[in-house]
Formats: C-alpha cells, structure tokens, sequence
C-alpha cells in the first residue's frame, strides 16, 4: 500500500515484522503491541528505529512509558465507521506529547484524509496511488474550521479573537 506523507507517495522505511519473526538487523521495524510488551527492555538497545502499530481498543495512556524508545506510531482504522483511533492520535498529541511520526493504517478513506491530517497524522497509508492527489484537494478544500485541533491552523473563534485583541492594542 501506498505511504502518503505531506501530500506525496513516499517509499515506507519502515518493516512490518511479526511477533514470532526475527528482527531485521539495522532496518527500522514496525512491529505489534504483543511484542513491544514482551520485548521492550531488549528493544532498547536496538540500534535501528522501532514503530509500533497501537490497537485501537486498548487505552492510548498505556503507551506513556514506551514512548521515548518508539521512532513511529501507527494507530489502526479497522472500518471506516470505526473512530476510535481519531481520538487516540489527539490524545497523543495533546495530552501525551507525541511530536514523532503518527501514522493511520487500515481502513482509510478518501473522505477522512482532512480530519486525519487535523487530528494529528502525518502519515496515511491509503489504498491506492490516486489517493496522493486527492489527500492534497482534500486537505486544501476548507480555509475556515471552527473546531481547534491538532494542526497549525487556527479556528475561525481564534482568528477573529487575534484581529480584536490586535484592534484594541493598536
């Protein structure tokens, strides 16, 4: 599957590697919640990056204590009707202070490349190629959101607070 990162199909560094299969050496792996859990003292001294792809049925907050030693974090969109991992990457974001790679992976669809992005992803594994191109009109349709989120741009209340508290001081 396509990695979409910024806008742009780029090739995935990262290996997936399952819980009974040996570590590539040297290679940046991306491997399951079972296997960091049993694994993280030894993951430790691993001299490549280790992502891990998080479940979404199981609490963000007992990620905290991994954190330091995780170079990706992937959260899984099992269905498109399936949200739980929207509330994850902000809680990562804002509650945790993940400022490393977060990746959705699943069930990803066109329609959600925006509320993705805001929600604090900056990486999409999309189902096809075309989906790039549309991620980049996705993502620059809307100029105005009323919701503040995880993303640089302001809410419409903050733009219109920063113009009055500008008008008053000049």
């Amino acid at each position: 599957m396509p990695l979409i990162e910024k806008g742009e199909i780029v090739a995935d560094a990262y290996v997936r590697v399952a819980d009974d299969e040996a570590l590539p050496e040297g290679a940046p792996v991306l491997i399951g919640i079972d296997r960091l859990l049993s694994e993280a003292e030894a993951l430790k001294g691993r001299q490549a990056p280790v992502g891990i792809i998080w479940p979404n049925n199981r609490p963000i907050a007992e990620i905290e204590p991994y954190l330091p030693q995780l170079a990706l974090i992937a959260l899984n969109f099992p269905s498109f009707r399936d949200g739980r991992a929207y509330s994850q990457a902000r809680l990562l974001r804002e509650r945790l202070g993940w400022t490393g790679p977060l990746r959705a992976i699943g069930n990803v669809l066109r329609d959600q490349f925006l509320l993705m992005e805001r929600s604090g992803f900056d990486q999409i594994e999309a189902v096809k190629p075309a989906d790039a191109e549309a991620f980049d009109e996705a993502t620059h349709r809307y100029t105005v959101f009323y919701q503040p989120a995880t993303d640089a741009r302001p809410s419409l209340l903050r733009q219109r607070l920063g113009r009055t508290i500008a008008g008053i001081r000049s």
